[in-house]
């Protein structure tokens, strides 16, 4: 093989794994670090943040590769999808299996360095990544499936940490499931009218007219349920403030889709970026007056 082959499928694999697009990445990465700091009262192990770090990215891109085999069939009548290595014809279905594999397993020899409490939750994380990508053929509800495998990451870290499962991990997963149903309702709504072509379900489908107003909701109960993890871990006014901020993004969002336009509907997915990330910088800047006096 010459060096630019390998350099050809080097690049192509990327692409698979959306490493060009790394918006996945910190979706997957904001609640973790959520879950980290308060797990680990604003002091967690930097070994775990390290290996929970690489583990998200290495599952994210497991999970893009998986979802391509999973919509190789669909993915070439899309507008935005047709250009994917897998779905135009530049990686083969071989490749993308093993390549999938070899992710997965980098992945569990990590979680192979955590206790034992992490390692068997490992197996319904692993459960829920490889499931998710074929729940649109059977329901309505995918976004939320996803929001359970993006969010698993949770009750790990505080079972890494803490060695326990408390409520605070269970209300901080359930957030997570309602935040992933928002943005990737609004991530399907740039593809509705592609999906319903195809027959391919979605939360944008079934919601119909009345999907700003569900987000809108949905948005209220994700803020809600983040007060409620503040107070059972006892934050300060800085977190809430984080909080404030991130009312400001759902806010934009609401913006942002108003006219329902694919363009502005991906813009406010993008935004949610900014969601976790300031609600994590409230959360770091909360724990510091603690930790410094």
């Amino acid at each position: 093989m010459t060096i630019e082959r390998f350099e050809n499928r080097l690049s192509e694999y990327a692409m698979l794994m959306r490493l060009h697009r790394p918006i996945g990445i910190y979706l997957l990465l904001w609640p973790t670090l959520w879950a980290l700091w308060l797990a680990g009262n604003g002091q967690p192990p930097r070994g775990v943040v390290l290996v929970f770090a690489l583990g998200v990215a290495l599952m994210r891109s497991a999970g893009c590769v998986m979802n391509d085999i999973a919509d190789r069939n669909f993915d070439p009548h899309v507008a935005r999808t047709r250009d994917r290595p897998l779905a135009a014809g530049r990686v083969s279905l071989r490749e993308a299996i093993g390549l999938a594999m070899a992710l997965c397993l980098l992945a569990f020899a990590l979680v192979l360095t955590q206790n034992f409490l992490t390692i068997t939750l490992s197996f319904i994380g692993l459960a829920l990544a490889f499931s998710y990508p074929f729940m649109k053929r059977f329901h309505h509800f995918p976004q939320f499936h996803l929001g359970a495998a993006f969010g698993w990451g949770i009750p790990m870290a505080y079972a890494a940490i803490t060695d326990t499962l408390p409520l605070a991990a269970w209300l901080l997963l359930l957030a997570n499931v309602i935040w992933s149903a928002i943005y990737d309702t609004q991530y399907a709504m740039v593809d509705r009218e592609d999906d319903l072509k195809i027959g391919v379900k979605s939360t944008a489908i079934l919601f119909g007219e009345r999907d700003k107003q569900i987000i809108g909701y949905l948005q209220l109960a994700l803020l809600g349920l983040l007060v409620v993890v503040g107070l059972l871990a006892g934050r300060g006014w800085i977190y809430y403030l984080g909080l404030v901020l991130a009312g400001g993004f759902a806010l934009y969002q609401q913006y942002l889709i108003r006219n329902r336009e694919p363009t502005e509907c991906f813009k406010a997915f993008l935004s949610n970026n900014g969601f976790g990330l300031v609600i994590f910088c409230g959360l770091l800047l909360d724990f510091l007056p603690a930790h410094s006096s």
